[in-house]
């Protein structure tokens, strides 16, 4: 079995690589990003790895330029670049399965269709359509004008959905949103993703216990439901606390997020994977309350690094969490579950602590990206032997 992958960011593509690398079903790596930055992460030859970096360059480079992000769909031009190059050094005579990212593999789809190739693709989040009506709603509810998917970049997805054999999705919510649509169950395949074990795990160092650390990791935006977080937060007001949100804030969502800082919300840029262990280990609680969102893959992290997890219903927490034993899942955009869940645990400390340990075994011992690995490559083993 020979595997092309295609995809124009990061993703989890690179760990789904390295897994089809170690059992030599890899054929390509199609990327854009850099091989140095592979290599250097990543146990990936560089033979396998072809790297059109200048994509990512030219969309982080315009996306900085506002003026530029709201007269063009940057997005669009830059999957559509990419997808152009990966279509003309794919090996599909020599190719079993094709697996690309959702806007980044109409071309190679469509070539693929001439030749004897499965096409699979990739869609991390919910169908387009669906992301895009509950943003849309969303930003009407909280009255924020941040930017939507494209007319264009929906058009392009749904055609790549047509076109593909099959749709690989992490979450029973995610698949969910397609079959709403009318896909077929067959068509649609769930396979939760991973966490790096060896990045990600409890270190022996102690926390302050008179301290209740609550951290939430990802954009800080509409769609990661940043303001119902902040919201609950504020309300509870409760002793010894602290909001701590690490990533990247919005645009246009800025002046709302304003108006809820306090000392005791803190904002730390986006930092490395690296990095994030110790923001885990030296927190009490994670919370992400997506109002869309495939698979927080951010929720392994924390749980295998020993905490509990308050997630949403859109947010594939439920393919992890057992609610009530290793953490909660809420209803979304539910402030004030959200504030009752945060309450209890503020207030139990042994129950705390006992979700926590409950979280990291369960994390260390179930969804490490070697288990993903198993299961995708039984997957695609399934899909040959239909053949």
């Amino acid at each position: 079995m020979k595997v092309t992958i295609i995809v124009g960011g990061r993703f989890h593509a690179f760990d789904l690589a390295e897994q089809l690398h170690k059992s030599k079903f890899l054929k390509q790596l199609i990327t854009s990003y850099p091989k140095y930055y592979i290599n250097k992460n990543f146990n990936i030859e560089s033979r396998f790895i072809k790297s059109f970096f200048s994509k990512e360059i030219l969309h982080r480079s315009l996306k900085k330029i506002s003026l530029f992000d709201h007269y063009f769909d940057i997005d669009l031009i830059t999957s559509n670049l990419f997808d152009n190059k990966a279509s003309k050094i794919i090996d599909f005579k020599n190719t079993d399965i094709i697996v690309g990212w959702s806007s980044f593999s109409l071309k190679s789809f469509e070539i693929a269709g001439k030749y004897d190739c499965t096409k699979i693709l990739e869609r991390g989040s919910s169908h387009i359509e669906y992301q895009r009506d509950i943003l849309k709603e969303e930003n009407d509810l909280i009255g924020v004008n941040c930017k939507l998917p494209s007319p264009k970049i929906i058009d392009k997805e749904k055609k790549e959905y047509d076109l593909s054999d099959y749709i690989c999705v992490p979450s029973e919510f995610s698949k969910k949103s397609f079959l709403k649509k009318g896909f077929s169950e067959k068509k649609i395949i769930k396979i939760p993703y991973g966490v790096d074990l060896n990045n990600f795990f409890l270190s022996n160092k102690t926390k302050d216990d008179a301290q209740f650390n609550i951290i939430c990791v990802g954009a800080i935006s509409v769609r990661k439901g940043s303001i119902y977080l902040l919201k609950a937060f504020n309300e509870l007001n409760l002793k010894n606390s602290k909001l701590i949100f690490i990533g990247d804030i919005e645009r246009g969502f800025e002046k709302i997020l304003n108006m809820h800082l306090n000392e005791n919300v803190e904002i730390i840029k986006s930092v490395s994977q690296n990095s994030l262990r110790t923001f885990y280990n030296q927190a009490s609680v994670f919370v992400t309350c997506p109002v869309e969102d495939g698979f927080g893959m951010v929720i392994l992290q924390a749980m295998a690094c020993g905490l509990p997890v308050i997630a949403t219903d859109n947010a594939g927490g439920s393919e992890i969490i057992d609610d009530g034993i290793d953490g909660y899942i809420i209803p979304t955009r539910d402030k004030e579950k959200l504030k009752e869940k945060l309450l209890l645990l503020y207030q139990n400390k042994k129950e705390l602590l006992l979700m926590g340990k409950k979280a990291e075994h369960k994390a260390q011992n179930f969804f490490s990206w070697k288990n993903y690995g198993e299961n995708i490559k039984n997957f695609y083993l399934s899909v040959i032997k239909g053949k």
